[in-house]
């Protein structure tokens, strides 16, 4: 069980590859992880070392995959913050060299675009993103916010949510993991990860707690990843990833951490 995951790196928090090897690994799946980005930190933080990865040493690296055969052991291939326009081009041949390789590796694409009504990368990304990945893709990971961005479509309830998926999903079919969500029947007090495959919806609701720590897509779509890898079908899959993000989030508040505590809390007794 392989997963390829490329995604941004951080030294510290818990942020794309950051928060998905570490994840995958505890779900028993091994993981060839690619930087797109080598930062110190989160970009929200008062001060940022580091840079994005120039686009020759990102082709590079996926090249040295290819030589290594792992896109031939591979289940799932995940794609997530791309950082540059180059590297999303040389990202987007790979990922097209890679289903054409290997005719059963799930392609899994979240499109890491923005938040909170705010679009974080260049046009570049995003038109690779829109016409070159998301085509390419089994199965999405957006926001609400990337998911009303990508298709033109305002998103207040089922229907709305069905219609959006339908137009990111275009001639070939692609499954959507809504991330994020609060429709109009949504409860009170709760925030909604909802599947829409085959038009149908699987809604996952869980307690929105008072916090707001970085990477919890990221982590989502690695524990996806990883229960794909192990064979599982994609709504036991999502439904596994949110009671894991949920215990962690959990976690991440009794510890009063401004990052997700990944690790559980030490036992009394049993040191930090």
């Amino acid at each position: 069980m392989l997963v390829i995951s490329i995604q941004s790196q951080v030294v510290h928090g818990h942020v794309g590859n950051s928060a998905a090897a570490y994840a995958m690994q505890a779900e028993g799946v091994n993981v060839a992880a690619v930087p797109t980005t080598l930062l110190s930190n989160h970009p929200r933080y008062p001060s940022l070392r580091g840079r994005v990865l120039e686009t020759e040493l990102v082709a590079d690296l996926l090249r040295g995959v290819e030589e290594r055969d792992l896109v031939d052991e591979a289940a799932v291939l995940v794609t997530g913050y791309l950082g540059s326009p180059g590297n999303a081009a040389v990202i987007a041949d790979f990922v097209e060299r890679a289903l054409n390789r290997n005719s059963k590796l799930v392609y899994l694409c979240d499109p890491v675009i923005g938040d909170d009504g705010r679009v974080y990368v260049a046009d570049g990304i995003l038109d690779v993103v829109r016409h070159r990945l998301l085509p390419a893709a089994n199965l999405a990971t957006p926001n609400q916010f990337e998911l009303e961005l990508l298709t033109g479509v305002a998103i207040t309830e089922g229907q709305g949510l069905r219609a959006a998926c339908a137009a990111l999903s275009g001639r070939r079919r692609v499954d959507v993991v809504a991330t994020g969500c609060t429709l109009a029947d949504t409860p009170e007090g709760q925030v909604e990860t909802i599947l829409c495959a085959d038009g149908q919806l699987s809604r996952f609701a869980t307690p929105r707690l008072p916090i707001r720590p970085y990477g919890t897509g990221d982590l989502l779509t690695g524990l996806i990843a990883a229960h794909l890898a192990k064979g599982m079908a994609t709504e036991v899959a999502v439904r596994l990833a949110v009671e894991t993000i949920f215990a962690v989030l959990v976690r991440t508040q009794a510890a009063g951490s401004a990052e997700m505590r990944l690790v559980p809390l030490p036992k009394p007794g049993r040191g930090a």
